[in-house]
């Protein structure tokens, strides 16, 4: 069994997830759709299964969940859930070129200032959350009941 990170850093843990659950302008379920794609992106097998369920106790339907990783070919997202889509998947897989201005100004049309902000703050949370959970894993679903993702009911 791996370390435990949280147990071993509890003051940088406080700060990640204080970081990572700052007030943001976005929908819950926008949130859930990028943490859902990011998740897939990058294998994190914990973090798909808890913001799957997360999706699920916020409303999102099963259909779109699955949906998620074929995004680009599926009609059932709108024209901003897209836009995030993309945004997320841009900032996960970041070549040396970085950024295009093209696909910063795609952002811009479907985002305000501050909602485009707070949804690179999001991925930049999820993607060292990813990232964490990779390297030091817990199983999936084990903490189920204490963040109350039982209530689901995808076990």
């Amino acid at each position: 069994m791996r370390l435990n990170p949280f147990k071993l850093s509890p003051a940088a843990q406080k700060k990640f997830l204080e970081f990572s659950l700052a007030e943001s302008t976005l929908e819950p379920l926008l949130r859930d759709l990028v943490n859902i794609r990011v998740s897939q992106i990058n294998g994190c097998a914990f973090c798909l299964d808890m913001h799957v369920k997360e999706a699920t106790l916020h409303g999102e339907r099963g259909l779109r969940l699955h949906h998620v990783a074929i995004w680009r070919e599926s009609q059932l997202f709108s024209a901003r859930e897209r836009a995030a889509l993309r945004w997320a998947e841009l900032l996960t897989r970041l070549g040396q070129d970085g950024v295009s201005d093209e696909a910063y100004e795609t952002a811009r049309t479907a985002f305000s200032e501050q909602e485009l902000s707070d949804l690179t703050f999001a991925v930049v949370a999820i993607n060292g959350w990813n990232r964490l959970n990779i390297a030091l894993p817990k199983t999936p679903g084990s903490l189920d009941a204490l963040y109350g993702l039982d209530k689901a009911g995808l076990n």
